[in-house]
């Protein structure tokens, strides 16, 4: 789902709602161009002529299909954004979206492909069966789930990028009140500078389960009637620059899983994002249990009746 250009010259357009339709609206299976790819390896020795001579003349190195790869996002350096093919049946819009998400490299806002740039993209990785007439509606999907895995992202970081204890202070409460924890601590350190976290780069790896992907197969193998057999349809690694409070920044890797729900009664599709730090050490281990201890803790031990009940008696005291 993370299909961003690099370069920085884009015409925006305005933010488009994810459409309305049938579940043929829904992206495939996985972001094409996150199929993995590999180096060309070097012919064998036996397929040199062995009865002619080398020739002395050192030949030029061919660039790899990987050397040609951006490395903030692993895709081609170059889409045309010009209708190539003639499988192509009607005309896409030209126009790329910016979109949210701050570049770690400071040069503004990653841009989002154009339709055409995603039908090209699609052509190039075999795709060819794709029908053009849907890709703009597969851009608006694709571009509002990446906005909601940012803002994901950054509820994660508003909660840890300042350490564990300050963490486990704002999820003490429960995910329902913690949003009122960050914005009543927003309003007190107003005059304070906060710098928002940035993406550096992205991969996507839609035949990489995650681990947590893998349990809750086997959990609905084992247990049918109980679990859903619904696995991600796909699966990406964004590379986050978090700005701790001694001025230094931290690279922070988060695992996102993508899945696909029933649509809605008007057709509308459904999406759900697994969002989580990657558990590259055990600070990412520790910020997981945080959130998800304190959240079962407070739910299960009734802290919403308790807070209710001292709302209710500092009335009456009053």
């Amino acid at each position: 789902m993370g299909w961003f250009w690099a370069d920085t010259t884009s015409s925006s357009a305005a933010p488009h709602p994810i459409p309305t339709g049938n579940a043929s609206n829904s992206p495939p299976p996985s972001c094409p161009m996150h199929q993995k790819t590999t180096t060309p390896s070097a012919p064998p020795p036996s397929a040199i002529p062995q009865n002619e001579a080398p020739s002395s003349r050192p030949s030029e190195p061919t660039p790899s299909y990987v050397s040609k790869l951006n490395p903030l996002n692993y895709m081609p350096t170059h889409i045309s954004n010009k209708r190539e093919s003639d499988h192509q049946s009607v005309s896409l819009p030209l126009e790329r979206e910016e979109s949210t998400i701050p570049r770690g490299d400071g040069q503004g806002m990653w841009d989002y492909p154009s339709p055409q740039q995603m039908y090209n993209a699609m052509l190039r990785k075999g795709y060819t069966d794709t029908p053009a007439e849907h890709v703009e509606a597969m851009v608006a999907v694709h571009n509002f789930l990446n906005e909601g895995a940012w803002e994901e992202i950054k509820g994660w970081e508003a909660r840890f990028a300042t350490g564990l204890s300050d963490g486990y202070r704002r999820c003490s409460m429960g995910e329902e009140n913690t949003p009122r924890q960050l914005a009543i601590e927003a309003l007190k350190n107003r005059k304070a500078t906060v710098e928002e976290p940035t993406l550096l780069r992205f991969q996507g790896r839609p035949n990489d389960p995650t681990p947590k992907a893998r349990m809750l197969g086997f959990m609905a193998w084992l247990y049918p009637s109980q679990f859903a057999n619904n696995p991600p349809f796909d699966r990406h690694d964004w590379f986050v620059q978090r700005h701790l409070p001694n001025g230094q920044t931290k690279q922070v890797r988060y695992v996102i899983d993508y899945y696909s729900g029933p649509p809605e009664p008007t057709g509308e599709p459904v999406f759900y994002l697994d969002v989580r730090p990657a558990i590259d050490g055990p600070t990412g281990a520790a910020e997981r249990m945080v959130r998800w201890g304190t959240d079962v803790w407070w739910r299960a031990s009734g802290g919403s009746v308790r807070e209710e009940l001292a709302r209710e008696k500092a009335r009456q005291a009053s």
